[in-house]
């Protein structure tokens, strides 16, 4: 089994990272059957404003193979957020139309543009306990193995170096395995917001 690496991101990490939320993003498993039409609709959000407006909160796991996964992180979600809506949307709004007709026919990208122009900025409270966000994806070769635990650990430090006071996340509520896992990193519920289906579940943590 090859050993990986934690580094900092690089400008030319924005393709394999994207391919990694792809593959990840079915709550986890792999996405890339329902995204064929666009298979960077989710990177656009989850992966891209990142990289770019959070270049020291945003690491990348690399084996021999190439990128196998990433933590990305923000400081204040209400100022990435601001950004996000300042510097990043209009572009998407302009390159990927809003999705017309019957919101049930649509395809999960269609989905996605959905969110391009209807961006969910939902942050829990109480908000000043835990301004900063972070999130993490692995190939599932990487998975298991520790590397999950450390990313974390990683961003978590700098974020608490820089004077955070805790940090949230949010995962689907089908997604099992990642709620285990942040519960063993020390994380707990902070609220459930939409159905049992398709809901979210956020999660915090102090850092002082």
């Amino acid at each position: 089994m090859n050993e990986c690496i934690i580094r900092g991101s690089r400008p030319g990490d924005k393709p394999a990272a994207y391919y990694v939320c792809l593959k990840t993003g079915d709550s986890g498993r792999d996405g890339e059957p329902f995204y064929r039409e666009d298979p960077d609709a989710l990177g656009r959000i989850y992966v891209g404003p990142y990289l770019v407006f959070e270049p020291g909160l945003s690491l990348i796991l690399e084996d021999d193979q190439g990128v196998c996964g990433y933590a990305l992180g923000a400081f204040d979600s209400r100022s990435f957020y601001a950004r996000y809506e300042a510097e990043w949307r209009p572009a998407l709004c302009a390159r990927f139309p809003a999705p017309q007709g019957d919101p049930s026919q649509w395809t999960r990208a269609q989905q996605v543009y959905h969110g391009y122009h209807h961006p969910d900025y939902y942050c829990p409270e109480p908000y000043q306990d835990y301004p900063s966000h972070m999130h993490i994806d692995l190939l599932e070769r990487a998975q298991g193995r520790g590397y999950g635990r450390r990313m974390m650990e990683q961003i978590m430090s700098e974020l608490r170096q820089r004077g955070s006071p805790g940090v949230h996340l949010g995962v689907s509520v089908v997604n099992t395995p990642a709620l285990g896992f942040y519960q063993r990193l020390g994380f707990r519920e902070l609220i459930r917001v939409g159905s049992e289906v398709d809901g979210c579940v956020y999660m915090g943590k102090s850092l002082i």
